[in-house]
């Protein structure tokens, strides 16, 4: 089959618009809640305690369907409102976007299998995320990175940069363009994880997702490399300050997904394709469970879905290599991650593969195939 550039970036763009409807909703509603809290509670180390609890914590909301939760968790690593344990274990125990794609493709008698499976890799990644996050909390693991929202604290007191009239017309247009198109998919990116939609609007949707997806790219690049100061557009303590702040991350973190699905795909569609890896992921048991780990420890969620679909439609594929991937795959709070920690990010995978192997083949061993 001849393949079509233009095609394949539109199905990676709609993709991205989906997802970002879901990450705009646990974005902007973390953020607002935290200028909520925030009139009360000053900016400090103020995190959680006892410090124990910060495995736990990340470890279950790690575990909560989609990669909101990782994404809130990362936000808040960067704020040093919670340990590299709490990270780590969150970024073990979650499934991203693969825990819908696995819920929502349960059909007949199909439906208490992928349940079953579903609850298997939850727990053992939840397990393994607050043991190995209290191991790392124990040893005294810390990060190096500077708390965000006290650098904002620091930048009131810069002097503002003045944009070129030409680039902040353009971002005040796409900051508002991406609050109304997240708001317009955020009800079908939410029945999308489940394989629903919205079949009236479904042609506007499409688009809509690709307008979202586009723009915010173009927002991201616009910050990275026309913009001085990190948080330049945004350094009073207002509600639109905060939105902006959210949007900056939201449009982040579309712009790495985009970018990982993208490389995910192009890899499994066009250089491998989709027989070679099928029969890849039917070889020998032990290699399925090594290429779950690899394919699952690509940033993002699109290693995680395409190991899922794999499971779905491949007759006997070893639960154990699923386990595997689930606990390799990071959900798209790595982006975010990265974005500001590229170390801490690189550790975090690095870790998350280690482990995925090792409980991977564990759970061969004691009878999970």
């Amino acid at each position: 089959m001849r393949f079509n550039f233009w095609t394949f970036c539109l199905e990676n763009l709609d993709a991205a618009g989906a997802i970002a409807g879901y990450v705009s909703i646990s974005i902007i509603g973390f953020t607002l809640i935290s200028r909520i809290v925030k009139k009360r509670i000053k900016y400090n180390t103020g995190n959680f305690k006892p410090k124990w609890t910060h495995a736990l914590i990340g470890s279950f909301m790690g575990a909560v369907p989609g990669c909101g939760a990782t994404i809130i968790v990362a936000t808040l690593y960067k704020n040093k409102k919670i340990s590299f344990g709490g990270l780590l274990a969150s970024f073990i125990s979650t499934l991203g976007e693969g825990s819908f794609v696995l819920l929502g493709a349960s059909n007949e008698v199909d439906i208490s299998g992928n349940l079953k499976a579903y609850v298997i890799i939850t727990l053992f990644g939840l397990i393994t995320g607050f043991i190995f996050g209290i191991a790392f909390d124990i040893f005294g693991f810390q990060s190096k990175n500077k708390n965000q929202q006290e650098t904002i604290i620091e930048n009131k007191h810069l002097d503002k940069v003045k944009d070129n009239n030409s680039i902040s017309f353009i971002k005040k247009i796409a900051f508002y363009v991406i609050i109304i198109m997240s708001i317009f998919l955020a009800p079908g990116s939410i029945m999308a994880f489940w394989g629903g939609s919205i079949n009236v609007i479904s042609n506007i949707t499409y688009w809509v997702s690709i307008g979202l997806s586009s723009t915010c790219i173009i927002y991201f690049l616009i910050n990275k490399f026309m913009c001085n100061h990190t948080d330049c557009s945004y350094n009073e303590d207002n509600l639109k300050s905060t939105l902006s702040y959210a949007i900056n991350d939201i449009a982040m973190v579309v712009y790495y997904v985009f970018i990982g699905l993208f490389i995910a795909n192009f890899a499994i569609e066009i250089l491998i394709g989709p027989e070679k890896f099928n029969s890849w992921m039917t070889s020998s048991t032990y290699l399925i469970i090594l290429l779950a780990a690899v394919i699952g420890a690509i940033p993002g969620c699109g290693g995680m879905i395409a190991v899922i679909v794999t499971y779905i439609t491949i007759p006997d594929f070893p639960i154990a290599a699923l386990i595997a991937a689930g606990i390799a795959t990071s959900g798209d709070g790595i982006f975010v991650l990265i974005a500001e920690n590229k170390k801490d990010g690189l550790i975090i995978s690095i870790i998350g593969f280690i482990l995925a192997l090792v409980i991977g083949y564990l759970a061969l061993i004691f009878g999970f195939y």
